[in-house]
């Protein structure tokens, strides 16, 4: 497959995510204001230290789906493209600039993302100095460190499931000669389309593909991706995803799916049942190089894995397995 998809298990890919959205938040009330907009427990970290977490309407659908990273005293806040215009309004609505100062990095930086097997032995080699085994940091923790004369963040990714991956945020100008420098050593020039390939693999969900603000949170999984905390104070949407998680459930999930041949689910495409009731609908899905059709779809609940299901689409069909 082109843009790099075989270097993933073999070596490592190199690829610009500087389409992700980044912001910085700072001040002694930054972790506090935070904390009071998503759903993890950004009060809780320690510099260094970084998670995934929602920012939710009062309804509590998803608005965005983020990663905060503390940096020292201050916070980089980054989303995917899609999402990056409902957080930017959110901030804005929500955050007293007087209280919390913040501003929009995305122009003045870049995210260098770096992704394979090989991914930290190449990391250590550019980054000799670092004092730092990249292959030990835990999901979303990062490290400073220098390239050339400029200061960039190494941030440990979880898109990629089992897959070892990173992002390198440096300054706008040192993207290039960063990207050179990696592919010298021997990554490959990657894609985002092999980049998705791998991601819906691992049934990564994508704000704008999978989820969107008709999405609850525990519908998105975000739960079992460490994405909420139940003990932390007030937020967002709090009450409906506290009420969902103690007192009830959702009705649907997004789920894995499988399937065979060359036709390509699309997104929206209806998923029935043996006796042709709707249970779900397709969101993401892309043939693997590796794992041949693989997808990730909103299911109803009570269909069960390994469940065989039909996704109708137009005038075509397709036969495709719940995980």
């Amino acid at each position: 497959m082109a843009g790099g998809y075989d270097a993933l298990r073999a070596g490592a890919i190199v690829l610009d995510r500087s389409d992700r959205a980044r912001w910085r938040f700072t001040g002694p009330k930054a972790a506090e204001t935070l904390t009071g907009l998503v759903t993890n427990d950004v009060l809780a970290l320690q510099p260094g230290e970084g998670l995934y977490a929602a920012a939710l309407t009062p309804k509590g659908k998803i608005v965005a789906d983020l990663r905060v990273l503390r940096d020292g005293e201050e916070y980089l806040v980054d989303t995917g493209p899609a999402a990056a215009a409902s957080w930017r309004a959110m901030a804005r609505k929500f955050v007293n600039p007087r209280v919390t100062p913040f501003s929009e990095i995305s122009g003045q930086t870049s995210d260098v993302g770096l992704f394979g097997e090989r991914a930290a032995e190449l990391l250590s080699r550019l980054f000799e100095g670092a004092g730092c085994s990249f292959d030990q940091l835990r999901p979303y923790a990062h490290i400073r460190a220098r390239f050339q004369s400029a200061d960039v963040s190494v941030v440990r990714a979880a898109e990629l499931g089992e897959i070892p991956g990173f992002d390198i945020i440096a300054p706008a100008e040192a993207a290039a000669a960063l990207t050179a420098q990696l592919v010298a050593s021997g990554a490959a020039p990657g894609t985002l389309a092999a980049f998705d390939v791998a991601r819906i693999e691992a049934g990564f969900p994508e704000w704008g593909a999978d989820m969107n603000e008709d999405t609850l949170a525990q519908e998105a999984n975000l739960a079992d991706l460490g994405a909420i905390s139940y003990s932390k104070g007030c937020y967002v949407g709090q009450e409906v995803v506290a009420r969902i998680h103690f007192r009830g459930h959702v009705n649907k999930t997004l789920r894995r799916i499988t399937f065979e041949g060359g036709r390509v689910p699309p997104r929206g495409a209806e998923l029935t049942d043996a006796a042709g009731k709707i249970v779900g609908d397709m969101r993401s899905a892309a043939v693997s190089p590796r794992a041949g059709g693989v997808g990730i779809a909103m299911v109803r609940r009570e269909v069960g894995a390994g469940a065989l299901l039909t996704a109708r689409w137009a005038d075509a069909r397709a036969e495709v397995v719940v995980i």
